[in-house]
């Protein structure tokens, strides 16, 4: 379970940095500065969640079934929490409307503060210091 949470959170901050890149100098011609400025805030948000499973992955202190858990709940939390903003930042590029799917973006910051507090408990709950 270790290599596939490092492999996810190396994933996530390799699309992270692409999409980061993206919004400097492919979106500036594209969609005004308060866009960029939201599609950035997506960016930060999927890279710190990268670096949350590089750890996560990487400590002993918290068990495979809650690391299993956390691991699903940060990919669907970054999916719906950044892949949303992505969406409604660029929403004057597509012809779907995001709008109408813009409810996901608290659900996915729900899961992953969830995710946040599994870590947490699980490492709280470890007997090992």
């Amino acid at each position: 379970m270790n290599k596939n949470i490092l492999i996810g959170g190396s994933i996530l901050g390799i699309l992270g940095i692409i999409l980061g890149a993206f919004a400097a100098h492919g979106l500036e011609k594209l969609v005004d500065a308060e866009a960029i400025n939201t599609f950035e805030t997506g960016v930060r948000y999927q890279i710190y969640h990268a670096f949350f499973l590089l750890i996560l992955g990487g400590t002993s202190f918290v068990n495979v079934k809650v690391k299993k858990v956390v691991f699903y709940l940060v990919l669907v939390g970054v999916l719906f929490f950044s892949g949303s903003i992505y969406g409604l930042a660029t929403n004057e590029l597509s012809s779907f409307d995001f709008k109408t799917i813009a409810m996901i973006t608290p659900i996915g910051g729900l899961l992953l503060i969830t995710a946040w507090v599994l870590m947490l408990i699980g490492v709280i709950r470890n007997k090992n210091d």
